[in-house]
């Protein structure tokens, strides 16, 4: 997933593994309890809990909530068309992967067959 080119005003993501929801918040420019809201709307978007509830976000995590950040605020889009754009593209990807993978295994067949032959 690439992070969005409206975002350019948004601050670098540092090199950090595990980000907090309040230097999540800062790096997205979207406050925490909309953050915690679009984890209920985007299933998609899972902070991973430890203790006390507390949420860390990867950088995947930080991507996309400044991809749902630019489909919302940016392209206007509502949150039911924000989810399924996102789905639409996971799909996409999903599916150029598979074609891909199944022309080099075709290709690895055919090497194979003509070892066989020879």
């Amino acid at each position: 997933m690439l992070e969005p080119s409206n975002n350019n005003e948004l601050p670098p993501i540092p090199g950090k593994r595990y980000f907090n929801i309040g230097e999540v918040s800062e790096l997205c420019a979207v406050k925490s309890h909309v953050l915690r809201y679009w984890e209920q709307e985007f299933p998609n978007l899972k902070p991973m809990k430890r203790r006390g509830n507390r949420r860390y976000y990867q950088r995947q995590d930080v991507l996309l909530i400044r991809q749902i950040r630019d489909l919302l605020y940016m392209q206007g889009y509502t949150i039911s068309g924000a989810r399924h754009k996102l789905n639409g593209e996971e799909a996409e990807q999903d599916s150029s992967q598979t074609s891909q993978l199944t022309r080099q295994l075709i290709s690895e067949l055919e090497d194979i067959l003509k070892l066989i032959k020879a």
